[in-house]
């Protein structure tokens, strides 16, 4: 059953780990903005300049790598995959609502986490419907 639970859900529950910390003792609204810019570590470039990485920078990765197994997920046609649909259009939902009703929550950084989650809504809808359809299709050619 632990399938089911969309992958999305780590880098959602690391921002609000981040804007939990952020917004303690009542800190102005743009400290998770701060937080996430504030770099973590840095790479030198073979152009001489140095790559700062911060912390909204590393959870779009772990954003980008979960959506990418979301989205090979939804392609399973196993029946964990509806729950694992609706799971995922409960994360969009809440994620909709942090980021048009929560402090620190309208931040660049989440809105690009709330549009990977809508994609994985989208995909998983989407898979479905086809897989559906070609299935409906090949049933209705054997009955010919």
């Amino acid at each position: 059953m632990l399938v089911a639970v969309p992958l999305l859900l780590i880098p959602v529950v690391l921002y609000n780990v981040v804007v939990l910390f952020s917004l303690g003792d009542g800190a102005r609204t743009g400290a998770a903005d701060l937080m996430l810019r504030e770099p973590v570590f840095s790479i030198p470039m073979a152009s001489g300049a140095g790559w700062d990485v911060g912390t909204g920078d590393l959870i779009l990765f772990v954003s980008l790598i979960c959506l990418f197994f979301e989205l090979l997920k939804s392609t399973s046609s196993q029946k964990v995959a509806i729950i694992n649909h609706a799971l995922s259009m409960v994360l969009f939902v809440v994620c909709l609502v942090q980021f048009l009703l929560l402090r620190g929550f309208a931040t660049s950084t989440f809105f690009l986490v709330t549009v990977m989650v809508m994609l994985d809504v989208l995909a998983g809808f989407i898979v479905t419907i086809v897989a559906a359809r070609r299935d409906l299709d090949l049933g209705l050619g054997q009955q010919q």
